[in-house]
């Protein structure tokens, strides 16, 4: 469940997507790097309120350096203590808790911010599931190195020279920090990640996010791509610990759940843009999945 605060919304209010908008003086075009501290000024300078649930259209990368940052994303409690690191993707749904607990720094990027060779290489296209991460001993290091020399270059930018390579000299730098902290490796030798995705699941995971609302059934995926549904849910279990099926479930479920809060459309209308039959099969389907109906989601998230 997200937690709402105190807020003075109205209670069938959608939460507000919130686009990527550099503040003025900062000219690099899709790449921010600031402090909590900046975070919570801003807020304060332009009467947001941080606590109330928001939908940003561009990747949050935070580094939490003392105390500990509480959010929730995608109705998933998070808790990222100093030395700790969340990454937020586009479209998903967050709120903060209490941001005046941590201290840190936030990196804001858009999706086509990073090079093509880095944003396939660290799953940039996934479209859910916040990425957190706590390295330690010399990755730890490694990646306060990569995230001083970005801060660095990024304030470089206030002081000549101009432009130039600069843009470039931050892509770069970022394509450092994400690729270090996507390959880190645990206390006990594995690596962070248990596997590199298949070539297998990465197509089907790009097809899912193609066309989840259009079916469901894993054997459409299966024959658009080539492949028999076990080799599907092969892949998929390896890559997630999901058969497919399961997968493209879930995909729809937090879906679902994103149209309910984000937005006031009816049940018959997210039904549909969801491709399903009527209200009924997808209040059924919400209901067996998410354990309650379509419309209580929708009252728990905005209470």
């Amino acid at each position: 469940m997200v937690r709402t605060g105190h807020s003075t919304a109205s209670a069938s209010a959608a939460i507000p997507e919130l686009p990527y908008a550099p503040p003025p003086g900062v000219a690099t075009t899709g790449l921010e790097v600031m402090t909590l501290s900046e975070l919570r000024d801003r807020a304060a300078r332009t009467g947001q309120r941080l606590a109330d649930p928001q939908r940003p259209g561009f990747h949050q990368l935070f580094a939490v350096e003392s105390g500990t940052l509480r959010q929730s994303v995608d109705f998933t409690e998070h808790t990222t203590p100093s030395g700790g690191w969340l990454w937020v993707r586009p479209g998903q749904v967050q709120q903060y808790d209490d941001l005046d607990d941590a201290e840190g720094t936030l990196i804001l990027f858009q999706p086509t911010f990073p090079d093509p060779a880095t944003a396939a290489a660290v799953g940039l296209d996934e479209a859910s599931g916040a990425v957190a991460r706590h390295p330690y001993d010399e990755y730890a290091r490694a990646v306060r190195i990569a995230l001083d020399h970005l801060r660095f270059e990024f304030a470089a930018e206030r002081r000549p020279p101009a432009q130039g390579a600069h843009t470039e000299v931050l892509r770069h730098l970022l394509a450092v920090l994400l690729l270090r902290l996507v390959r880190l490796v645990e206390p006990d030798g594995r690596a962070a990640d248990a596997a590199t995705p298949s070539e297998t699941f990465r197509r089907f995971r790009a097809a899912v996010e193609q066309d989840f609302a259009r079916t469901r059934r894993v054997a459409d995926y299966a024959q658009a791509l080539g492949y028999s549904p076990r080799t599907l849910s092969r892949a998929t279990r390896a890559a997630v610990g999901l058969g497919a099926k399961e997968f493209v479930d879930r995909r729809v479920v937090l879906e679902a759940k994103r149209l309910l809060a984000h937005t006031d459309r009816s049940a018959a209308r997210i039904a549909a843009a969801l491709g399903f039959a009527d209200a009924t099969n997808f209040a059924k389907f919400f209901h067996q999945r998410a354990g309650t109906a379509p419309g209580a989601f929708r009252a728990s998230v905005r209470r």
